[in-house]
């Protein structure tokens, strides 16, 4: 009985002191992004429109993301193959068609995707720094493109847009317009 009554009291104190210890602790930085979706801000063109997203939080505070379907224009074979194929289909020349290459792209998957991710310097018309990531996807003889601009760093802006391609709502969505749904 008294053995209980130990035991008892030991678990109520460690449990009070953890709890007072959640109830003390710092809240934690604000270092998880959130994309709130805006309205597409491009006018048409030949593909259909995409879904546009502000990042908000995080180290990509303020960072826009554009993201579309291209159904049918993709290679096959070799899918996005090169920084060239980039820079001609990832939409950054939306957002301006004064845009720099800072360095050679990267391989990226995303899902069950495969391409590339590249980084540019853009001319904006007010004139301020900005920063832009490419990226190309592809599956099968499809295309999913995705840009993302703004003022902070570009390799964090890169990380919380790829992060972001990856949640499960997206991935439905990119597997839904490629399928044509």
């Amino acid at each position: 009985m008294r053995r209980a009554a130990i035991i008892a009291a030991a678990v109520i104190a460690l449990g009070a002191s953890g709890v007072g210890a959640y109830q003390l602790a710092p809240e934690p930085a604000a270092t998880s992004a959130h994309w709130r979706e805006l309205a597409w801000p491009f006018p048409r063109d030949g593909w259909p429109a995409g879904r546009a997203f502000r990042c908000e939080g995080g180290a990509c505070d303020g960072a826009e993301l554009y993201v579309r379907a291209k159904r049918g224009f993709c290679n096959c074979d070799s899918g996005v193959a090169d920084d060239d194929e980039v820079d001609r289909v990832a939409d950054v020349d939306l957002i301006t068609p004064r845009f720099t290459p800072v360095a050679p792209g990267e391989v990226v998957d995303v899902g069950e995707m495969r391409g590339r991710v590249r980084r540019y310097d853009l001319a904006i018309h007010d004139g301020a720094s900005h920063a832009a990531v490419g990226v190309a996807l592809s599956r099968r003889c499809d295309l999913f493109v995705a840009a993302a601009q703004g003022r902070g760093d570009a390799s964090a802006m890169q990380h919380a847009a790829l992060a972001f391609l990856e949640t499960q709502e997206m991935t439905a969505w990119v597997v839904a317009a490629l399928d044509g749904k």
